[in-house]
């Protein structure tokens, strides 16, 4: 008979990859011709009032989206402000940072890692369109971040 083991917190399966640029035409015109990723979506993105670190913080990113079903390629260039993706580049340079995984409750989720002693780096709530993440202190092994996001259907009235 197998072992079964009892998991402390269980995640979905990733369900994008974020990995931090310096510049994003460049990797774009790297990964098409490369790996033929693409078409990129690609979209500046201001953030006001995120959490950083304990602190409130404004920053301005550059996304690229590629679908490659089931997983999710996004690039991330910081224009402007002090985020995860920052830190990230300073210290390592480019590469992945990220795995995301989508949760039902992402306040209930942050409750049971925060009982393992995991707790959120980075995190920011839309809920004019039903959107809550956050980025999780998962990289002291492994060297990758986690980060969970919960979507909800927003009403339009």
């Amino acid at each position: 008979m197998a072992n079964q083991q009892e998991f402390l917190v269980q995640l979905p399966p990733v369900e994008q990859i974020g990995i931090v640029v310096k510049d994003m035409d460049q990797a774009i015109d790297y990964y098409s011709s490369t790996f033929g990723w693409g078409p990129f979506h690609v979209m500046d993105f201001e953030m006001k009032g995120a959490t950083y670190r304990g602190q409130i913080c404004d920053c301005r990113l550059k996304i690229g989206f590629y679908h490659a079903d089931p997983v999710e390629i996004e690039l991330i260039q910081v224009l402007e402000g002090d985020t995860p993706h920052t830190e990230f580049l300073r210290e390592r340079g480019e590469g992945l940072q990220h795995l995301r995984f989508s949760v039902d409750n992402l306040d209930d989720m942050l409750a049971k890692l925060a009982k393992q002693g995991i707790k959120p780096v980075f995190q920011h709530s839309y809920p004019e369109i039903g959107i809550s993440f956050a980025y999780l202190d998962t990289d002291k092994i492994g060297g990758v971040m986690f980060e969970l996001i919960e979507t909800k259907k927003v009403e339009r009235v």
